[in-house]
């Protein structure tokens, strides 16, 4: 089968970029292996492309991961990708019985692979599995023409209610819909810093939720239109902070959203883009007993400038990393297939740009071209053979 794989032996992680297209062994259910018989073949329909995957393409994120996961498997080569939509084309033996789903189902995903057995899993927090795997990070993934997935992981989806390239992308939704649930939006005002591909997600949840404002946060002109696109009540331009201090707050910033909350700050503000100032910014900005939401992911040390402000003012710092399993995949599904709230179009039709230059045929995919759609648009979707048109 055809795959989009990261193979050490073929390139350095610290000196190559990008993925390259290539022939592998397609999957197969092993019967005799007891873990197979609860593991499903999924033929891939449609796979999105994550800001987890603009990581791994520019060598920035999961380097570590990926080699170590390789290093545990006594492998050089991982598919990568983590964003599915499929039909399930054959099921373990115990898959039925257990699951339901059978040959013929379409299914997403979730993307962490929970041990079900440590502490967190055993009390409720499987969203942070102290021994998960992540598809297409620590496990093969499904930018591939099939993939073998257990199906304790999968979510069924129904095509009549979702729009199939949307489906696709329920998984990153996911990400944005948890981040929304860290504090009350009903009634809220709301700022999102940074307007890529979750921020603009969290616009619409956000919206969808109550927020009575909201405040968009971004740098790059064609993101900040989308925002304003989707519903954003205004979209702000903060100052990059100097190169000898990144964490620097934006004093002019934080002025411009306290005059657009008659002095007292949002109620919420999201830091969705992962850069210290934007961390330093979200807390200035935050009324007293306010809400932080800590999205955006950093290696390394942060900044804060002013710890005083953040225990004095009651501020609560939310950390949120995936899905609550599978919690926020019922909220999700509830948000996209009630359509007369627009997210499933305004998905379509802005973040994906309504199709045009977002959807790139597998059988024709080549690295220059994908990597301009890349930089082009927040959001790409790879499609399958038989998803044309």
């Amino acid at each position: 089968m055809g795959a989009l794989t990261f193979d050490r032996k073929r390139e350095a992680w610290a000196t190559s970029t990008g993925l390259v297209k290539e022939t592998v062994r397609t999957p197969r259910l092993d019967e005799p292996d007891g873990a197979d018989r609860s593991h499903v073949l999924i033929q891939v329909m449609y796979a999105g492309f994550c800001g987890s995957d603009r990581g791994i393409w520019w060598r920035k994120a999961f380097g570590d991961m990926i080699l170590g996961s390789l290093d545990e498997e006594g492998k050089d080569k991982r598919i990568v990708g983590h964003e599915l939509l499929g039909r399930i084309v054959q099921v373990g033996s115990r898959v039925t019985e257990k699951y339901g789903y059978q040959p013929g189902d379409v299914v997403s995903t979730e993307s962490h692979i929970i041990c079900g057995t440590c502490y967190q899993c055993r009390v409720g927090d499987s969203h942070v599995c102290a021994k998960d795997k992540i598809i297409g990070i620590s496990m093969d993934g499904c930018f591939a023409q099939y993939v073998k997935l257990p199906a304790k992981a999968l979510w069924p989806t129904d095509l009549s209610k979702i729009r199939a390239e949307v489906a696709a992308v329920q998984e990153p939704f996911g990400n944005a819909v948890h981040a929304c649930q860290a504090a009350e939006l009903r009634g809220r005002r709301v700022a999102i810093i940074g307007c890529g591909t979750i921020g603009l997600f969290a616009i619409l949840i956000a919206r969808g939720m109550g927020a009575t404002q909201i405040i968009g946060v971004e740098t790059d002109p064609h993101h900040a239109e989308l925002a304003r696109k989707l519903g954003a009540d205004v979209v702000l331009a903060p100052a990059l902070p100097p190169a000898d201090a990144p964490h620097k707050s934006d004093p002019d910033l934080v002025r411009q959203v306290l005059a657009l909350t008659d002095g007292v700050g949002v109620d919420v503000a999201m830091e969705m883009a992962g850069f210290n100032a934007a961390l330093n910014n979200a807390i200035k900005m935050t009324r007293r007993g306010g809400h932080v939401v800590m999205f955006g992911v950093k290696n390394g040390d942060a900044v804060v400038e002013d710890v005083h402000r953040v225990v004095m003012n009651g501020l609560q710092l939310h950390g949120i990393v995936g899905r609550q399993i599978f919690k926020t995949w019922e909220l999700t599904r509830n948000l996209l297939e009630n359509r007369s709230n627009g997210i499933q179009d305004a998905i379509y039709d802005v973040i994906l740009n309504g199709g045009q230059d977002t959807l790139v045929d597998f059988g024709t995919w080549q690295r220059d071209d994908f990597e301009r759609r890349i930089k082009a648009h927040p959001k790409v979707v790879l499609r399958f053979a038989g998803q044309e048109g």
